[in-house]
């Protein structure tokens, strides 16, 4: 599994990190550090992150993801 994280759109409220620490972590205070590769079995974790992130910046399987998708236009 391919994780990808908006680094410009990640405002370090690190709810990631709690949710998945094998994947996420905060380097300081705001910036986030992330493995970007995970295995099958930490899919549901890796769910939950990438839902309970406020600003929507953890996308999990981007590879399959449309480029328009991730940048936001449309």
């Amino acid at each position: 599994m391919r994780i990808a994280v908006d680094l410009n759109r990640c405002q370090g409220y690190a709810q990631c990190a709690f949710l998945a620490p094998e994947i996420f972590a905060m380097h300081g205070e705001e910036a986030l550090l992330y493995a970007p590769e995970a295995d099958e079995a930490q899919r549901a974790k890796l769910a939950q992150a990438a839902a309970a992130c406020p600003v929507q910046a953890v996308l999990v399987d981007a590879v399959d993801v449309p480029a328009e998708a991730v940048s936001g236009a449309r």
